[in-house]
């Protein structure tokens, strides 16, 4: 049995949208960005979900609790643009049914 979460993005644009993810796909946020084309193409995961490029990043609005970030993701942050202290990678979070109520904010596009 599948599980869909509810998570809400809001878009570059200030535009909030109401997802339902699914959890048993091993997609990250920022593959759900892409897939429901919540940020033009060639905008976001330009590095293909490597933390090697912050096209992906957010700001996290929800108390979520989530992953810890990794050294990648870390080193990443330190040299992005428009990082505030609730910026992550999009790449880096993972859909699981913990990530229920989820709202995150795409970062501006650097």
């Amino acid at each position: 049995m599948s599980q869909d979460i509810n998570i809400k993005i809001t878009d570059r644009d200030g535009v909030t949208h109401e997802i339902m993810a699914p959890t048993d796909m091993a997609m990250n946020l920022m593959e759900v960005v892409r897939s429901y084309e919540l940020a033009p193409e060639g905008t976001i995961g330009v590095c293909g979900g490597m933390a090697m490029c912050a096209s992906c990043q957010c700001y996290v609005l929800s108390n979520t609790e989530l992953p810890e970030k990794s050294d990648d993701e870390e080193a990443m942050l330190s040299e992005a643009f428009d990082v505030q202290n609730n910026s992550r990678l999009g790449c880096q979070i993972q859909m699981t049914p913990e990530m229920e109520g989820l709202e995150v904010e795409l970062a501006p596009e650097s």
